[in-house]
């Protein structure tokens, strides 16, 4: 009896390294990939004099937002490089100029010495004004240049003292720039004009705003914010279309970023094969106020302008985003041509800009595209539907195979036994 227990183990262990062994083919080669850059992450704190208000669990809100910087401090993963900007932290005098320009990097983005930041930290005091705008074009500097997932974490109590630099509009030149940096904002017990500014500045990059009245809540939100960025995550590449097809810009397979003005187009092109399937989809997002009955159209043109295929999406109310796709698969070549064929892609919006609202710059555009191998004729897995997933497919086939051999086997040996006793 314990033989054939053991024995039953064995071939269920077999079975599970026989299935993780086809299923994850080349599980060695994953570990060769080229390094991916690192995450940065930067934490914009608010110092300006409110900051002394005692609203926060019977504490300051200065001392809630030292408490969770030194918690997020020991919890930042280790690829994260983390750095630490100020606004409103050294100048106590009543010159709007001069306190506009309070902003300063208290700690550089880079690997973190968790020392090093708390002791900079600790050294912070309730002080001036609160320079938002200018505090976000700095920050959005801080980073440099390379390419890696960015994310500004904004933490405030009240709103910007530095018009006419709206840091909703700076938010939104930041986005329109395409460098893949999300601003996500934290309001320090609020009211309705510092929540609606904050909230703007979020949507502007795509990020989140919280509302924040409590100790546990803003370390907990803070920290969930930097863990986020360790995520990996496709950073989109900015690109400019055009208002025809003639002159717009060669696009391949990635994910792209673009603004595009109320009721305008833009356009892009794609090269595909004989064989290959093209499959592109577009989002607008709506990070202003709108008029209701708003809708997006993206289609597939031959250069001499015959349509392909299309993509529509509509609504009414409000909405943050919206998205449409489509799909075009390119026959076969009879012969042996391997001429691309360039197909054009269009984008079109019929948003509307609400009274008094600015439509410069133009609503943020997020272009996917993918030129991916097409249905085939042949015996190919991929002409059931299940594209690059075919490995699967055949993983389960064999897995399936070698454990009906195995149970036949087993089952016969039991037999045996059983007539042998």
């Amino acid at each position: 009896m314990i033989r054939r227990q053991r024995l039953a183990a064995g071939v269920c262990a077999l079975l599970a390294a026989l299935a993780a062994g086809i299923a994850c083919p080349g599980g060695a080669a994953a570990d060769e990939t080229e390094p991916q850059p690192a995450p940065k992450v930067e934490l914009v704190l608010d110092v300006s004099g409110s900051m002394r208000t005692r609203d926060i669990d019977g504490g300051t809100r200065m001392a809630a937002a030292k408490q969770a910087f030194n918690e997020v401090l020991d919890a930042t993963p280790e690829e994260v490089e983390l750095g630490i900007r100020t606004l409103g932290a050294n100048y106590r005098g009543n010159d709007r100029k001069e306190g506009c320009k309070d902003t300063q990097q208290l700690y550089p983005v880079g690997p973190l010495d968790r020392t090093d930041a708390k002791t900079a930290v600790a050294t912070l005091a309730p002080t001036g004004w609160t320079p938002i705008g200018p505090a976000l074009l700095k920050a959005a500097a801080d980073f440099g240049n390379g390419d890696g997932n960015r994310r500004i974490v904004l933490i405030s109590d009240g709103e910007d003292t530095c018009q006419p630099l709206d840091p909703c509009e700076v938010a939104r030149e930041i986005a329109a720039k395409g460098i893949g940096l999300t601003i996500d904002t934290l309001g320090l017990v609020p009211d309705a004009k510092t929540r609606d500014q904050l909230s703007c500045i979020a949507d502007a990059t795509g990020g989140t705003y919280t509302s924040v009245q409590h100790k546990e809540e803003l370390t907990d939100r803070v920290a969930q914010l930097v863990e986020r960025a360790a995520d990996p995550v496709v950073t989109p590449v900015a690109t400019e279309g055009t208002d025809a097809c003639a002159g717009a810009p060669a696009l391949k397979s990635g994910l792209y970023t673009d603004r595009e003005e109320f009721g305008k187009q833009r356009w892009y092109k794609v090269d595909v094969q004989p064989g290959q399937e093209l499959r592109a989809s577009v989002s607008v997002a709506d990070d202003r106020a709108t008029n209701p009955d708003y809708g997006v159209l993206l289609r597939a043109v031959t250069q001499q302008g015959r349509e392909i295929v299309r993509g529509e999406g509509a609504g009414t109310g409000r909405t943050d985003a919206i998205s449409t796709g489509l799909r075009y698969p390119r026959p076969e070549a009879d012969d042996d041509d391997t001429t691309p064929e360039t197909v054009c892609l269009q984008v079109t919006n019929s948003f509307s800009a609400g009274a008094g609202v600015k439509t410069t710059p133009g609503m943020p555009l997020e272009l996917t595209v993918d030129v991916v191998d097409g249905p085939s004729a042949s015996s190919d897995v991929a002409s059931f539907g299940l594209g690059r997933g075919w490995w699967l497919l055949a993983a389960l086939v064999l897995t399936g195979f070698v454990a009906g051999l195995l149970w036949g086997w087993l089952s016969r040996w039991r037999v045996a036994v059983w007539r042998t006793n």
